[in-house]
């Protein structure tokens, strides 16, 4: 049934950082994480800094694979990833509702936000918007849209000026675009005015960000709609025609949810480097060198979940770490959604 959520299936990538003590018997932190392991070196390097006796086996892996392998390997009597990282926050709360994670009761849990703490066993560990990214020079003498009304508005009076270059997420191929759509279609009653409009402009669908944000970095395309912000905010840093946008009339933000499974091989070090992510030094490590937003309430700065609230209150719409991810895992409801939104765009 799983296989649906993602296309193919890859081998993980295996990365091994020894105890810095120099001890070669120290005790394996194994981490399943679909963060890119170059992206997660600050965050290994900090939380070996602090507890130089432990080293970790990180395993790169799409995160469809981390759900499958943690499952596989639990159902078969062994043992697991110690600790779970993954932004595919739907399988990561079936894990969790299904028996497969166990309760981390840690210094910050009573005072993670509670939309971010699934029982004490699933924690969102990070707070990262839906944008709409633009490319700057093709704005230069025409507003930004920056509401899904101007969205709409924007490619109805440019019509075939901006025919093909306008982009979005393949929502059958991306579980990030899949989910954000489903939350779309719970936040707005007009979405498919929106995604009626992105056909008739010849919309362009990939399953990943960079694909997305490459081409408007180099004016292939000027608009792309709900954009991860994370991958958004790294690209502008290094391309300064990528511009950002984040919609006024609602935001969905999604988090990446991290969990100690049950059949951890190690779960203390699973939850000593699931602490260290939420303490205020490895939340600092995320926002500062990782350039993805902070949850914790004790992290100030630019890139948090609280600059970010103090900013935007109201218009900012987490999707809560709760049993209702799940709803879309249905795969009757899952090939509706996606059966409608081919019909829509090709209607167009």
């Amino acid at each position: 049934m799983l296989l649906v959520f993602w296309p193919g299936c890859a081998l993980a990538e295996q990365a091994f950082y020894p105890a810095k003590s120099g001890n070669t018997a120290a005790p394996v932190l194994t981490v399943y994480s679909s963060l890119d392991e170059p992206l997660a070196r600050p965050m290994i390097r900090g939380f070996q800094e602090a507890n130089p006796d432990v080293a970790v086996s990180y395993e790169d892996m799409l995160t469809g694979e981390i759900y499958d392998r943690i499952v596989r390997e639990t159902d078969a009597g062994g043992k697991t990833a110690d600790f779970a990282f993954s932004s595919a926050m739907d399988l990561q709360v079936k894990l969790s509702n299904d028996g497969y994670a166990q309760v981390s009761n840690l210094p910050m849990s009573a005072t993670w936000p509670k939309w971010a703490n699934w029982r004490n066993t699933a924690y969102a560990l990070t707070f990262e918007p839906a944008v709409f990214v633009y490319h700057k020079p093709s704005f230069a003498h025409e507003p930004v849209p920056s509401s899904r009304a101007e969205f709409v508005d924007y490619l109805k009076r440019k019509g075939n000026a901006v025919y093909g270059r306008i982009s979005t997420y393949d929502i059958e191929r991306s579980g990030v675009g899949f989910l954000f759509m489903a939350r779309d279609q719970e936040q707005f009653g007009d979405i498919w005015s929106v995604i009626g409009a992105m056909g008739a402009a010849g919309v362009k669908l990939y399953s990943t960000s960079s694909a997305i944000l490459e081409r408007v970095a180099d004016g292939r395309f000027v608009l792309g709609y709900n954009i991860l912000g994370s991958y958004a905010a790294d690209w502008a840093s290094r391309h300064p025609d990528v511009g950002i946008v984040l919609p006024k009339d609602y935001t969905v933000v999604m988090s990446r949810i991290g969990l100690v499974p049950q059949a951890a091989a190690e779960p203390e070090l699973g939850r000593r480097y699931l602490a260290f992510f939420m303490s205020k030094e490895g939340q600092t490590i995320m926002a500062r060198e990782l350039q993805i937003p902070a949850v914790s309430p004790e992290v100030a700065g630019e890139n948090t979940a609280n600059t970010l609230q103090e900013l935007l209150g109201a218009q900012l719409r987490p999707v809560p770490v709760s049993p209702g991810l799940m709803v879309y895992l249905d795969q009757v409801k899952r090939a509706r959604l996606i059966a409608h939104w081919n019909e829509v765009l090709r209607a167009q």
